[in-house]
């Protein structure tokens, strides 16, 4: 049974982990973590039911896989600490802006690599995984790992040059989705809904809406079309975002990512 070892227990590490368990992919024996706060690492050990570790290298020593999902400006230091205990096990990283041929520089050919954005909808098994398309996993290797991350979500794979664009869409759209659903559901409590209803109101309607999509494979627009009727409420609604912006406006935030990311 393949060992797999957390390095950082934070949100999307637990996410990961109960996802992992939940579903069955993998076992509490097969599931350890490390990190620095002991107490909660041990709560969290309690609540989720992965089994922690007191240091990085008994967690390296004892697993076959090392998920690296410590903050990104952690990692060059962690690999250090730990890299000869590396030699001939996986690396996975879900840490935003690493790709494979950061990590190959650091530890070369003597581990198997490979690097995956998740956003946090993966908490609830509605996230979207994005695969680098290179690595150095084993090709049967490589499919129990994306089996695993099924779990989580949508699994999608992109080449190394799209990773940036991918990861700035998925990995920062879910706090881009909130800001719509916060704005549509302070207009209802405006006209007089309560806040709770608001939002549930919202929040499935653009459940529903994103499902509608992906169901019928239909392009956005022809299903906004089909909910404005000629001289109708929506069509007033539609004309009132265009006027204010809303398409220039998702794009420019991507935009400032990509240029505040230099990517």
């Amino acid at each position: 049974m393949n060992k797999v070892g957390f390095v950082g227990m934070g949100n999307m590490a637990q996410a990961m982990a109960e996802g992992f368990l939940k579903s069955g992919k993998l076992q509490r024996e097969a599931v350890l973590a490390y990190a620095p706060h002991k107490e909660k690492l041990y709560q969290n050990g309690e609540r989720i039911g992965f089994l922690p570790v007191d240091t990085l290298e008994e967690l390296v020593h004892r697993s076959e896989i090392i998920i690296i999902a410590c903050k990104p400006y952690q990692i060059s230091e962690v690999l250090t600490e730990v890299k000869n205990g590396l030699t001939g096990k996986a690396v996975l990283s879900v840490a935003a802006g690493w790709v494979f041929d950061d990590f190959h520089a650091i530890l070369g050919d003597s581990v198997r690599i490979q690097c995956i954005m998740p956003n946090t909808p993966a908490m609830v098994g509605e996230g979207v995984m994005l695969f680098e398309a290179a690595h150095s996993l084993g090709e049967q290797e490589r499919k129990m790992v994306l089996d695993w991350f099924s779990a989580l979500g949508m699994v999608e794979e992109l080449p190394t040059s799209l990773m940036g664009i991918g990861g700035a869409v998925t990995g920062c759209g879910p706090a881009f989705m909130d800001l719509i659903m916060e704005a549509y559901a302070d207009a209802a409590v405006k006209y007089g809904i309560q806040r709770d209803t608001a939002y549930r109101l919202i929040s499935q309607t653009m459940r529903g809406s994103a499902r509608l999509q992906q169901v019928t494979g239909s392009h956005p627009g022809v299903l906004k079309d089909a909910v404005c009727s000629p001289n109708g409420t929506t069509i007033r609604g539609v004309h009132a975002l265009e006027h204010s912006g809303l398409r220039a406006a998702c794009m420019d935030s991507i935009d400032a990512i990509m240029e505040y990311k230099n990517l």
